[in-house]
């Protein structure tokens, strides 16, 4: 019977796969795909602050949140130079006529003389140069069966938005949904997402971490999000993300790890869980809902986006061998609300207000309860980034190299929680040719932590770009940060007696994206 029905799957499958994919082997496309294609993104910038990595092994490397175990800390002035290439590479054959497409892309990143006639990524422009350093962002299938459907195999973009990261640009995705907050990174998996005049939905599978792959000890996630026109400038949204976590904060980010009691979350800035030392377990749901009015500013000159999410799930540890019991409830809630108003001609000519909340613990899980955020950090390094505040060093922006450091990373803020939001006033001083910004950002932590107080700091930035061609910009940013008393916690502070240093950056890039 096996063998029967094995067989008319191997019969029957092409037939149904060339009728489902309507091709014609008779018929000749109006116009050909371009079969190869070659875009890039280069960014170089020079830069002068006074944060720096106190471990010498890091060498300039740092992620995560400023003052935490990656050894990051002010106080003395850092000059240097840094650049990044990002190639992407795009087949699209001719004789499937545009319904499969591969993409690959990959990250060279260096600061200016860091080492040479090695291997290791990040590294590679010391004298002499010869360094192994290219490492593989994306090497994806595209499927196209019919109009409207994708099918994406393989390691892909991992965001939190219905939208196509593929053929979407960058900004909608930093300004309409979760904003990247919750995923926002590279994942392994298979997604597959439809889209229609009015509405758009995508479901995916990844496989965060596959430990051994006889034993059930990986970390996977499930996703669904939906995405309605309720008006033509109104856009409301719905999702739910499932992660299962059986890896016991195994795998993940080098000796790190990942997961809710890893090393990696005191680096990334979030909760990490008390379990003593145990094996864990841990499944985690994420329900959430967003709108966006004219997220772009394309029908009008207001504009409004808000999401909230609440993660919801329980955690147990082991407390003999493979007998667990329950360690912690899970439940937190995060919210995010963006208003602008487009005053002149160009979208730079905008004024906006964002606001942040997320609840927070102050407990970790001795009551056997967190009542804090959880996002994509847990498991990343980042896992998700909410770049697009306008802060550079209260939270974090996306001018970046080698260094990808703010005072809250994550909405979580340490699992403590926060309130905070920034305003941005811009203004077209050339059109579309030159602008500048001005922003404040501030900052409280929901939970005070143990010896310092809620307020985490005021920013003041500044920003000043000019576009000498199509997609090539040179700019020149400012920022400094004013730490409040939640600096004065040995806990926040990197365990220092004294509050640190206020961190300030300056610094100017170039930047160009080819085609």
């Amino acid at each position: 019977m096996k063998k029967m029905v094995l067989t008319f799957l191997l019969i029957t499958t092409p037939l149904i796969a060339q009728h489902a994919w309507n091709f014609d082997n008779m018929k000749v496309p109006q116009t050909y795909p371009q079969e190869f294609q070659a875009l890039a993104f280069f960014i170089s910038q020079g830069v002068t602050s006074n944060f720096y990595a106190d471990n010498d092994l890091l060498k300039g490397q740092i992620v995560g949140r400023l003052f935490s175990a990656n050894t990051t800390a002010t106080g003395t002035q850092a000059f240097y130079f840094e650049q990044r290439l990002l190639p992407f590479f795009i087949y699209q054959p001719k004789l499937l006529d545009g319904k499969a497409i591969l993409r690959a892309s990959f990250e060279i990143d260096w600061t200016w003389g860091d080492a040479s006639y090695g291997v290791g990524g990040n590294f590679g422009s010391a004298f002499s140069a010869d360094q192994v350093n290219i490492q593989t962002q994306n090497v994806e299938l595209e499927l196209i069966p019919s109009k409207g459907w994708a099918i994406n195999l393989g390691l892909q973009r991992l965001f939190d938005t219905p939208y196509n990261p593929y053929r979407t640009v960058l900004g909608t995705m930093l300004n309409t949904g979760y904003r990247l907050a919750y995923w926002g990174s590279d994942g392994v998996g298979i997604s597959v997402r439809n889209d229609t005049d009015w509405y758009r939905w995508k479901a995916g599978y990844y496989q965060l971490y596959e430990n051994n792959v006889q034993q059930i000890d990986d970390v996977t996630l499930w996703e669904a999000i939906i995405d309605f026109d309720i008006t033509p400038n109104w856009r409301q949204g719905l999702s739910l993300w499932y992660v299962y976590d059986r890896a016991n904060g195994e795998g993940g980010v080098s000796i790190l790890g990942q997961g809710l009691s890893s090393l990696l979350d005191d680096y990334n800035g979030v909760a990490q869980f008390d379990f003593g030392g145990k094996p864990y377990k841990a499944d985690i749901f994420w329900l959430g809902t967003y709108g966006n009015y004219n997220a772009e500013y394309n029908l009008g000159r207001w504009s409004l986006n808000a999401f909230a999410v609440a993660n919801i799930g329980t955690a147990s540890k082991e407390v003999t061998s493979n007998n667990f019991e329950k360690a912690a409830d899970i439940f937190g809630v995060s919210a995010n609300l963006r208003g602008g108003y487009k005053y002149g001609q160009t979208v730079d000519d905008v004024i906006s207000a964002d606001l942040v909340f997320a609840t927070g613990d102050n407990n970790n899980i001795q009551d056997k309860k967190y009542s804090g955020v959880i996002t994509g950090n847990t498991w990343g390094s980042p896992g998700a980034i909410f770049v697009s505040t306008g802060a550079y060093l209260l939270y974090p922006h996306a001018n970046v190299v080698n260094r990808y450091i703010s005072a809250v990373p994550d909405l979580s803020n340490m699992g403590l929680g926060q309130f905070g939001g920034t305003i941005n006033f811009s203004k077209s001083l050339i059109p579309n040719k030159m602008m500048g910004k001005i922003g404040v950002a501030a900052a409280v932590s929901q939970v005070e932590p143990k010896g310092g107080g809620s307020f985490i700091g005021f920013e003041l930035n500044g920003k000043l770009a000019y576009n000498p061609a199509v997609f090539m910009n040179i700019e020149l940013h400012a920022a400094y940060l004013s730490l409040g008393n939640f600096y004065d916690s040995k806990t926040t502070n990197g365990g220092k007696v004294n509050r640190p240093d206020n961190p300030w950056t300056i610094f100017t890039t170039f930047k160009w994206l080819m085609f």
